[in-house]
């Protein structure tokens, strides 16, 4: 028996969702009977891989989704299925373009090194109506909603039962709270290996949005839905600890009492990797077109985006690329609500880790509000403006390619690139407004 055919005994499964996510971030899936489930764990679930977001084409063969029993989850919401993570093959070989895989080719590298990655995120959601028009609760109307207690239990009858769901799943949640805009919520889980973490993050959202169609509603993980309100952040939290089999195995290596803010040369060079990386890191941080009004965008109806808006660090301090909440790990504030959740990782990863091997030095550290008073353009460097220049900051990125792979980068680059072709051309009805009488 295959270890996740035993499992599926285990755990009483009747049914199993083998599952991909696509280099858009879409989940495919099948549903995949117990009695299959031998043979699909040892050939895997077979795909046309043209009918997803993959570079290819309708010619090639069928992408086999191989699971990783590891990965195996119950839905806390039907009883007797199971998820399982799945990475693909195509004529028996592992496919570059593969987001899961990817990212464990990044944690192979850091192993390598004798470090593990950490890391948390915080997805945050819109809870909209139906139709994805606008919030669905008309009584949250406040200036200011964050922490707002009475819209928080409004919404009890969804909130509740995912924060039950992620306690059943061992998951280790501990706070629920309204966010910054009307209308949005954070759940927050306990930080995990990377691998881990991006599994979680992957069936979180597909977790959020099936519990809230159930309830007539729609959850949107969109970067800027609104353009008056704050957008979806997917704040990142990160720490490198001592690899399994290494002598510092479970320690925490960013943490040095007699470090700058408690913090190691280690922890510094991982973040000048990710200052220098920036500018490629926002084609798969912010990966959609929308992604860009998030950004260096005008202050919300709140009073502020908490977003950045060029590139620096800074102490425990929200209006930089960069935060150092505390002696233990580092906060990258650039990820937005639509990342991928592999992608993310895997190519935080590899800015960090290119950091510690070139032993990179992340400049001074900036402690002004950068919302107030802006750092210059040569002191902060700004973001790309668009998902056109962070695409052409992701080709010119010759060190993060190299690190993903020539293979993938070509991938993902041709289909994001289509993509910003596509939607920058659509003719917009305030475009429309402003010129028409021209």
């Amino acid at each position: 028996m295959t270890p996740l055919a035993q499992r599926l005994q285990e755990l009483e499964l009747s049914f199993l969702l083998i599952s991909f996510t696509d280099l858009f971030g879409i989940q495919r899936a099948k549903l995949v009977p117990a009695s299959a489930a031998e043979a699909m764990g040892r050939d895997g679930a077979g795909f046309a891989g043209f009918a997803a977001w993959l570079d290819l084409s309708p010619a090639d063969g069928d992408v086999m989704a191989i699971p990783d029993p590891a990965s195996l989850t119950p839905l806390p919401w039907q009883p007797g299925v199971g998820w399982v993570a799945a990475e693909l093959v195509l004529a028996g070989e592992p496919m570059a373009q593969c987001p899961r895989r990817l990212l464990r080719l990044q944690q192979e590298r850091a192993l390598q090194l004798g470090f593990e990655l950490r890391s948390g995120v915080e997805a945050e959601f819109f809870l909209l109506g139906a139709d994805g028009a606008g919030i669905a609760d008309a009584a949250d109307h406040q200036e200011k909603p964050c922490y707002d207690q009475l819209a928080l239990m409004r919404r009890y009858g969804l909130i509740g039962p995912l924060l039950e769901a992620m306690e059943q799943l061992g998951w280790g949640p501990y706070q629920a709270d309204h966010e910054d805009a009307n209308g949005q919520f954070e759940l927050n889980w306990t930080f995990a290996d990377a691998l881990t973490t991006a599994d979680r993050h992957a069936f979180f959202k597909v977790m959020v949005k099936t519990l809230a169609e159930q309830q007539g509603l729609k959850a949107s993980f969109m970067a800027k839905p609104f353009a008056e309100r704050t957008g979806n952040g997917c704040h990142t939290h990160l720490s490198l600890w001592g690899a399994p089999g290494n002598s510092s195995a479970g320690v925490n290596l960013f943490h040095d009492p007699a470090g700058e803010l408690g913090l190691s040369t280690l922890a510094y060079q991982f973040l000048a990797g990710l200052l220098e990386h920036a500018p490629a890191l926002c084609a798969l941080s912010n990966p959609t077109v929308n992604s860009y009004r998030r950004l260096a965008a005008p202050p919300t109806t709140s009073g502020a985006t908490w977003s950045p808006a060029g590139i620096s660090y800074s102490g425990n301090n929200r209006t930089h690329l960069l935060r150092i909440p505390d002696d233990q790990r580092l906060e990258l504030r650039l990820p937005d609500g639509s990342a991928h959740p592999y992608l993310l990782q895997a190519a935080i990863l590899a800015a960090g880790l290119d950091g510690i091997e070139r032993g990179l030095e992340p400049g001074p550290r900036h402690d002004n509000d950068n919302y107030a008073a802006p750092l210059g353009p040569e002191i902060c460097p700004r973001l790309p403006a668009d998902l056109g220049e962070a695409l052409d900051a992701f080709d010119a990125d010759t060190g993060l390619r190299q690190a993903l792979g020539e293979e993938f980068c070509q991938a993902y680059g041709k289909l994001r690139r289509r993509q910003w072709q596509r939607e920058r051309g659509d003719i917009s009805d305030a475009e429309r407004c402003t010129s028409l009488d021209c």
